[in-house]
């Protein structure tokens, strides 16, 4: 009989804890488990498709950097029975599917502000049953939180968990250059490698045939600049239609914008850009364009990680850094060093100007391409074995 996964995730402002979390959910039902995926965020795509179940929560989401106040669909404050019916259905799954395994995505290391649905889950879950393996399931950088809320993460780890995946690589980007590691948590972390999209995964050929993949070789592409699904990359995408409006102006830029930004906002962008600017929605072609661009600019999210050294493209990232986000300015900071990308601040002493930043952009184009740097990128390869390996331990 096939192992039980029950994963639990709930995205709040972009789609990536929702996007990792699918792959996750993916490379397990590939290998033969009976994974189902119970998401607390807003609907991102039809997953009727997917190897593994689907259950949707009642959604939740934040707006801006603000992570205290949870909204609903539609932007109001949400009520105490979506917080109460979130509960009971992620409570009841435990109860009817009585899981062997139960991993929870980015709890206890965040989501504080719904610890209540994640500890009923896994108290339902030792009910069902006792021999439940529970796993934390992290991306390679964390928001380090105040002392008091580490030590309540590092309680509930020792409490209730039996391990960590860690989706990345320890050589590039250790999880305590932005949590503090103590001996016994080191015990707990299993680095899985980087979870890659199974385009990626499949070794299948991302870059555009030809010409376009020498236009980018020869630096005559376009400049590709991208923000993931939310609207937080709204100030990078302003800082490159005011940049692209002072350099060459033969020089063709792409403006690739999620579709969590809002509507008037996109139309000021497209407003406001000049004539050898491009700005659309995101593009299912994003991997070819990718691949053919003279410069891609975005910021720094885990995927941007996996995309830019599939495609091996001169790079500039910008990292997201607003209120107390430090995620993105670590990982841009080891592409640097890694010499997967140049690393350009928004704010700071260092902040970019729109002069300071098309000469940046034009020093980037006269880089060399960085290649594939030796990065683990094969989580989805490698989960699965992890896994079972820690069911035959705990018996």
């Amino acid at each position: 009989m096939s192992p039980t996964v029950l994963i639990a995730v709930t995205h709040l402002l972009g789609s990536g804890h929702l996007v990792r979390a699918g792959h996750l959910a993916r490379a397990l039902a590939e290998d033969g488990f009976a994974v189902t995926l119970a998401s607390g965020g807003l609907p991102l795509r039809a997953m009727a498709e997917e190897p593994f179940a689907f259950v949707q929560l009642p959604p939740v989401k934040v707006e801006g950097v603000d992570f205290r106040n949870l909204l609903d669909e539609d932007g109001m404050p949400i009520a105490t029975s979506r917080r109460a019916e979130r509960q009971a259905v992620l409570s009841g799954l435990a109860t009817r599917l009585r899981p062997d395994v139960v991993i929870t995505e980015h709890f206890p290391f965040g989501r504080r502000q719904l610890a209540d649905e994640f500890l009923g889950l896994i108290a339902a879950a030792k009910a069902a049953n006792p021999r439940v393996l529970v796993l934390a399931s992290v991306r390679d950088v964390l928001v380090t939180p105040r002392p008091d809320r580490i030590a309540e993460a590092q309680a509930r780890l020792a409490a209730l968990f039996d391990g960590v995946l860690v989706h990345g690589d320890r050589a590039f980007l250790p999880l305590e250059a932005s949590w503090p590691v103590s001996p016994a948590l080191t015990e707990r972390l299993h680095y899985t490698g980087y979870l890659a999209p199974p385009s990626l995964r499949e070794g299948r050929a991302l870059r555009s045939p030809g010409l376009l993949r020498s236009a980018r070789n020869d630096g005559s592409g376009e400049i590709l600049v991208s923000g993931g699904g939310s609207g937080a990359a709204l100030p990078l995408f302003r800082l490159c239609v005011a940049a692209a409006r002072l350099g060459d102006p033969s020089r063709r830029w792409r403006i690739l914008v999620g579709r969590g930004l809002a509507e008037r906002d996109f139309a000021a962008l497209r407003q406001s850009a000049s004539p050898n600017v491009t700005v659309e929605r995101a593009r299912s072609d994003f991997p070819q364009l990718l691949a053919a661009c003279a410069l891609s600019i975005s910021q720094a999210g885990y995927n941007t990680v996996l995309d830019l050294v599939e495609a091996g493209c001169r790079a500039i990232v910008v990292p997201f850094d607003e209120g107390a986000e430090t995620e993105q300015s670590l990982r841009a900071e080891a592409m640097e060093r890694a010499g997967l990308a140049h690393c350009v601040r928004l704010s700071g002493p260092e902040a970019a100007s729109a002069a300071s930043f098309a000469a940046a952009v034009a020093t980037a184009l006269t880089g060399d391409a960085p290649g594939r740097a030796a990065i683990d990128r094969d989580g989805a390869g490698q989960v699965a074995a992890l896994v079972k390996q820690l069911l035959a331990e705990r018996g």
